[in-house]
């Protein structure tokens, strides 16, 4: 698929015009999102999403719209997981609802630069060496087992890239405001909402190791990987806020994200031998997101209240006090 100039500058303003008005008008002001505003803002990047697909439809015919539609679903999935390791986060940081959406936010844009350079790093490797199919299928095998096993979740105060942050810049306790930095006695202090962003970065990292060459696996057009990863970041923030209340609700959510993966693992290790049709993919992904929903919302019916032994806390924010 040869996409010209004008189509990715046409979709980088579009993005920045997004970010521009989420941030300075819907946003300006710290607040609490409330489930009502964050299911609106959902159903509203959803809409945005598959209407995006409707247009590579029109533009470049139905494979290209399947092949963006199968990479969408699977960032879309995987962001589920990403949305309770967020709020593990935010809860060992102690960041209070209202200033939540602004590390989101800030997260979100260092995620568009690195899944960029992600995206581009992967397809040069691709091209140069085509093996490396087996390798990033292995990743997503072990991805796979890893979150069959349901591993516990890493321990925000002990990542590494915030250690390394503590050692160049020192930290306060202290909160002030929506602020990232702040000077005391001449001295440059990160807050806790930086510390944050800097744990929900490089857990992004992590995350992208696993669902970018899952989407590779679907298709290696840049546009349609880049653009498939950005309408499931820009809608993450609302999935997050309309999902953190509910984490206990999706009993089933890890082993249904453990079989996408693992599906999309065995199409890339089978495929010089075997090519999956282009609806494929999004027909098994809809398929297990839709089984898993099922299942988990008859679990809930049979044991109401109350949450089951290892799965996903249901977690309250706490302000500091003078905040």
């Amino acid at each position: 698929m040869n996409v010209s100039l004008w189509a990715w500058a046409a979709f980088a303003a579009f993005v920045v015009l997004m970010l521009v008005l989420d941030l300075f008008v819907l946003h300006r002001r710290a607040h609490e999102v409330a489930l009502r505003e964050a299911g609106l803002w959902s159903a509203v990047w959803v809409g945005m999403g598959l209407g995006f697909a409707g247009l590579l439809w029109l533009w470049q015919g139905g494979g290209t719209a399947q092949a963006y539609l199968a990479g969408y679903l699977i960032e879309k999935s995987l962001s589920l997981d990403n949305v309770f390791v967020f709020a593990v986060i935010f809860s060992a940081f102690a960041i209070p609802a209202r200033y939540q959406h602004r590390v989101l936010m800030a997260g979100i844009v260092g995620a568009l630069l690195m899944r960029g350079a992600f995206i581009a790093a992967g397809l040069a490797v691709l091209e140069l060496f085509h093996p490396v199919i087996y390798l990033f299928g292995a990743i997503l095998l072990f991805a796979a087992v890893k979150m069959l096993r349901g591993e516990a979740d890493p321990q925000p105060q002990r990542n590494r890239a915030l250690r390394v942050m503590r050692q160049v810049l020192p930290a306060t306790d202290r909160l002030d405001g929506q602020r990232f930095l702040i000077r005391d006695g001449g001295r440059l202090l990160a807050t806790p909402l930086l510390l944050a962003l800097i744990v929900v970065e490089a857990t992004d990292v992590v995350f992208a190791i696993d669902s970018i060459p899952a989407v590779l696996a679907v298709t290696t057009s840049p546009f349609v990987v880049y653009t498939s990863n950005v309408f499931a970041l820009l809608g993450m923030r609302a999935l997050y806020f309309l999902l953190t209340g509910a984490a206990a609700r999706f009993r089933y959510l890890r082993p249904g994200l453990a079989v996408i993966l693992a599906g999309i693992a065995v199409k890339l290790l089978v495929a010089d031998l075997y090519t999956f049709p282009t609806w494929a993919s999004p027909a098994f992904i809809a398929a297990v997101l839709a089984v898993v929903t099922l299942l988990s919302a008859r679990d809930r019916r049979r044991r109401p209240g109350g949450n089951r032994p290892g799965a996903p806390p249901r977690v309250r924010m706490k302000e500091h006090a003078g905040t």
